[in-house]
């Protein structure tokens, strides 16, 4: 089991809909656009999403100057659209008990929307170089995916 006590989490707001930032996180196509951190990449063939409590997805990154692959998955625990999804992150084929818990919220503030990013079972930091950083980084890919620069909230 993870140590929910340990995490981090991060926010930022978007001129987008909630709509709009939900199926940047369930769509294969629109996932596989951004995805991951700078300087690696997510191939379209490697996004497989099964969005349903109980449901897998997997995807794997590529770094663009080594070509080393991450392959990471895990299996959707809530889904309730376009406002909270949760999923265990790791190795696709790790026990969903040990990975990494992830929870996003959108919500809708008018003219904005604001994207929770709540990760447990890892304290990160920002500077760690690992996965509080490539988190950070993935969801500057997300804003640049919906055609803009997100504001940390």
């Amino acid at each position: 089991m993870i140590d929910i006590d340990k995490g981090f989490t991060l926010t930022r707001e978007f001129d987008a809909t909630p709509d709009q930032i939900w199926r940047a996180w369930t769509e294969p196509a629109q996932a596989a656009e951004w995805w991951h951190p700078s300087g690696l990449h997510t191939p379209l063939e490697s996004v497989s999403m099964d969005v349903r409590p109980g449901g897998h997805y997997a995807y794997t990154m590529v770094d663009d100057t080594s070509g080393e692959e991450h392959p990471t998955g895990g299996v959707y625990r809530e889904v309730s659209a376009p406002e909270r999804l949760v999923f265990t992150w790791g190795e696709p084929d790790a026990d969903p008990d040990d990975a990494l818990l992830v929870t996003v919220t959108i919500a809708d503030l008018g003219e904005l929307s604001r994207l929770t990013f709540d990760l447990r079972g890892y304290d990160g930091m920002s500077g760690d170089e690992f996965i509080q950083d490539g988190w950070e980084s993935a969801l500057d890919s997300l804003a640049q995916h919906l055609g803009q620069t997100a504001v940390a909230g």
